[in-house]
């Protein structure tokens, strides 16, 4: 499966953070307009929807966890990105979005949204 990643600025704590948050989502997601979900934060087993930037809902499920360093989902029931978080040093980490074998036309996206990502963490620190 393809990979891209990028360094980002701020603590993995902090990564994590911006990566769970539902409401942050449309702030550093190209591809995600709004988010309904029970809980602000994601964790393992939620369930919710998402709606993409041409306006339609789409049901979401967390299908991988391990807290603190990865997740998975599922989007519209069909496998999606996978998020993870490595650190590299105190005030440093690093993210990398793996993307199903059936989407490469989704790299330039998840580039994107590293960039984002790497704006919006030293400001979430």
């Amino acid at each position: 499966m393809p990979e891209v990643s990028a360094p980002i600025p701020a603590p993995a704590t902090v990564a994590w953070r911006l990566l769970t948050d539902t409401h942050a989502w449309p702030r550093w997601g190209p591809s995600v307009r709004a988010v309904d979900a029970p809980q602000r934060f994601i964790e393992a087993g939620t369930r919710g929807r998402v709606q993409t930037t041409p306006g339609l809902w789409l049901p979401f499920a967390i299908t991988g966890w391990d807290e603190g360093r990865a997740w998975a989902w599922r989007v519209g029931g069909v496998p999606a990105t996978g998020h993870s978080v490595t650190e590299t040093g105190p005030d440093t980490c690093r993210i990398t979005f793996t993307i199903p074998a059936w989407a490469p036309f989704y790299v330039p996206v998840c580039r994107i949204a590293l960039t984002k990502l790497a704006g919006l963490a030293p400001q979430a620190s």
